[in-house]
Order: C-alpha cells, then sequence, then structure tokens
C-alpha cells in the first residue's frame, strides 16, 4: 500500500473513531497497555536490536539515551496510558451556547481534528504517548519516528495497532511511516491529512512549513532559560540550576542558557560550579562568568543552541530587563523560568518573556504534559495559535458549530419580520 492510500485509510478510519464513546475509547487503551505489558520482551529485543546498531553506528549519546527503551520506560508509558483513562473525553463538550431567536440556538461543541501526522524524534516512548493520545481525543494518525529506533517503532505500532482493533477501534486508525521519501509524500496529501506536527530543529519545521498546505504546529528547539535574580535565595537557584540542566539532559525542556544577575554573581556561581562539577557539566561562559569561576569561552552560537548534553552556557547580565530581553532574542519559545523573591521583578518576567511556558522559582523540567496533567503530550508547541506549549488532549481537538432551528429562513431577518435576540442560554448541546 502506498502513503497516499495508506493515509486515505487512516482518513476513513479516523472518522469511525471520531463517533466511538468515552467509554469505549478506554476500554481500547486499556487493552492497549496489558498487551504492552505482556509483549514486554518482544519489546525489549527490538529495542535491543537498535540500540546496538546505533552504537555500531556511533550515534551521539543524548541520543542513545532517547532511544533507551527499558522495562522502566515501558513501565511509564503503561502509567500515562492508565493516568489517559482517567481524564474525561475532551470531544463533545460545549464550549458556547447562544439563542439567536426563539427556537434557534446555536452550540460550540468541541470535536476531533481528524488525521494528525506527527514526525517525532528516537524516542520510542512518544511513539506510545502520541498514538493513545490521538485515539483518546478520536484522531487518526500517520507516525514517522527516527530510523535510529526503526525495529523498535514498528514493534510498538504492531501491539497497539493489534490490540487496539481487537478492542473495537476502527482498522486503518494508526499507521508508521519509516523513510524519509514517506515524509516528503504526506506533505501534498492535504485532502487526508488535517494537521503535521514535527518536532526537531528549527530548520526542520521550517522546511515542513515550507513545502505543505497542510496546517503544522510546529514544535522546534527547546533553548530553555533559567535566570538567577539579584533577589534569588543562593541555595534554591542551585538547586533549581541543577535539576534544570541534569536531571534529564537529552530532552528538550533541559535548561540551556543560565542567565545571572551581576550583583548574585560572585556568590552564586562559585556554589554552582561545585555542583555542576560533580555531575560532569562542561561551563561556557562570557567574560564576567570567567571572571569569577574557569568556564570555556562562551561564542554568540551559544546562546543559540540546544546542547542536549551536560554542557551550559552562562551570561551574566546587569538588570532583569536584560534578562528579558536576551531570552526573546535567543530562546526558542519553548520554556524559560526565573528565580527571585521579588513578586515584581517575578510578575514581569511573567508578563514579558514570549514563550509557552514561563515559571517562578522552580524547574524547568516541569514543562511537560504528563506532569501537567494532561496524560502526555504529542509535543510541546512553540506557536501561538490553535495550542501552545504541552499539547495534550485538549489540544488536539477542534471545535464545530452546531444550529438547531424550527424552520426559520435567512430572509425574515434579512426583512425584518424577524430579529436576533443573541442571549446566552448557559446550557449543553443535545439533540431531543
Amino acid at each position: 500500500m502506498d502513503i497516499a492510500q495508506s493515509a486515505a485509510q487512516v482518513k476513513a478510519a479516523s472518522r469511525k473513531l471520531a463517533a466511538l464513546g468515552a467509554d469505549a475509547k478506554n476500554d481500547i487503551l486499556r487493552a492497549i497497555a496489558r498487551a504492552l505489558d505482556a509483549r514486554r520482551d518482544e519489546i525489549l529485543r527490538a529495542n535491543n536490536d537498535d540500540y546496538a546498531r546505533s552504537e555500531t553506528e556511533k550515534l551521539a549519546a543524548p541520543l542513545l539515551k532517547r532511544l533507551k527503551f527499558d522495562d522502566a520506560k515501558i513501565r511509564d508509558v503503561i502509567d500515562g496510558i492508565e493516568s489517559l483513562v482517567k481524564l474525561p473525553d475532551p470531544n463533545g463538550k460545549t464550549l458556547l451556547s447562544t439563542e439567536l431567536d426563539t427556537g434557534l440556538e446555536l452550540y460550540r461543541v468541541s470535536c476531533p481534528i481528524g488525521v494528525i501526522g506527527i514526525i517525532f524524534e528516537s524516542r520510542p516512548d512518544a511513539l506510545v504517548q502520541i498514538s493513545t493520545l490521538c485515539l483518546k481525543s478520536g484522531n487518526g494518525v500517520l507516525l514517522k519516528g527516527g530510523a535510529e529506533a526503526r525495529e523498535t517503532n514498528r514493534t510498538l505500532a504492531r501491539i497497539i495497532a493489534e490490540a487496539s482493533i481487537a478492542a473495537g477501534a476502527p482498522e486503518g486508525w494508526i499507521a508508521l511511516l519509516e523513510t524519509r521519501d514517506d515524509v516528503n509524500a504526506i506533505l501534498s496529501l492535504d485532502k487526508s491529512i488535517d494537521l503535521i506536527i514535527p518536532r526537531g530543529s528549527n530548520e526542520f519545521v521550517r522546511y515542513i512549513m515550507d513545502h505543505t498546505r497542510i496546517p503544522v504546529m510546529g514544535h522546534a528547539d527547546g533553548i530553555c532559560h533559567l535566570y538567577i535574580d539579584e533577589h534569588a535565595d543562593i541555595d534554591m537557584a542551585v538547586r533549581i540550576a541543577v535539576d534544570s540542566k541534569t536531571q534529564y539532559v537529552a530532552v528538550c525542556n533541559a535548561m540551556e542558557t543560565l542567565l545571572v544577575h551581576r550583583e548574585i554573581a560572585r556568590d552564586f556561581l562559585p556554589k554552582l560550579k561545585a555542583a555542576y562539577d560533580e555531575k560532569h557539566v562542561t561551563i561556557v561562559g562570557c567574560e564576567r562568568t570567567r571572571a569569577v569561576i574557569d568556564a570555556e569561552v562562551a561564542t554568540e552560537d551559544d546562546w543559540r543552541t540546544e546542547y542536549l548534553d551536560y554542557k551550559v552556557s552562562i551570561l551574566v547580565v546587569d538588570s532583569p530587563d536584560a534578562a528579558i530581553d536576551h531570552i526573546n532574542a535567543y530562546g526558542s519559545g519553548h520554556t524559560d523560568s526565573i528565580v527571585t523573591s521579588d513578586s515584581a521583578v517575578a510578575s514581569q518576567f511573567l508578563d514579558r518573556v514570549d514563550s509557552g511556558n514561563v515559571f517562578w522559582n522552580c524547574s524547568t523540567r516541569f514543562s511537560d504534559g504528563f506532569k501537567y496533567g494532561f496524560g502526555a503530550e504529542v509535543g510541546i508547541s512553540t506557536s501561538k495559535l490553535h495550542a501552545r506549549g504541552p499539547v495534550g488532549l485538549e489540544g488536539l481537538v477542534s471545535y464545530k458549530y452546531i444550529l438547531l432551528g424550527h424552520g426559520q429562513i435567512a430572509d425574515d431577518y434579512a426583512t425584518r419580520k424577524s430579529s436576533f435576540t443573541h442571549r446566552p442560554l448557559n446550557k449543553d448541546f443535545q439533540v431531543k
């Protein structure tokens, strides 16, 4: 089956999936979780094959870390599915209800987007999270993971498809793409695919946007910042800076650039350096940073780099304004955090930093759909339209307007035989 036929099949299946009720979808999700648990040996063998091949091919260490899919990761994705089951169905919600005139009622009701094409990095857990989120939200899905995870992705997609169809999902709702040619092929399928979500570099996301008429929800680089204000508690700041950088370095919400107010730099930086040395973090810094601690020279490129590794760039700034300006100039609109005890400074930072996730006195690593209670995520959108930040269930639905009448015609209103009331109804849509 070619890509166009596969996408058309997913489109047809998505319409059937959209008609499934919440209980039916939850039963299917539970069946997927049971199948993943029962077939974990099969999954681990496939992942070991991918890992061994990637080691031989000298895959970069951060990518190898993302690729690993062990028992703990399988347990995590199963826990994520169980959490997803507990969430309310995002479809069929009444978002607006208005009486246009007596007996003429308008409703805005949430509904699935349709078919979503998602291109993601070499993280097998992402395949499970994305596919189950799409199922719960009633969307068909075309998945393209990294080539490094080829065998793991094949195994996971097969298990999910078999378990879901046996439990009542429409056949063909999920399809796996494997090559770059497949990606280029789907970009022209605007009749079958309703949304593309590319996860990767800014250049990659821009390439997708420039070569398709399909709407694109961009998830680009995670150039995340942490700003240590002069009014920060130093011990708190060190803990947050260590966690933001090292808790898991190979993810998009790990902090890459640390900004430090000049008034706190001499007290804070030596303590941070000692903590980073224990974690084997390489530091590159500006001239004022290097006047306080040993660090390599930071270049202009460092402020624009997503390391995904045990490396951090540090810049000493003169004010909160300077920190905010740097973040808005060099950041990717992903996640940025401030550590300060001054609520006025914090308020200014939260208001003016133009990112999807802006934090006060906490780690950038909290920028995550599962941690937010969204039941995992398909990605973190750095766009501003439709969805922003971690995209969970609510970001995977659209809405339609439903008008219920009793024989009304527009001409009566044009000729003023009837007039609009536009009265809020404050009630849920139902047909009765």
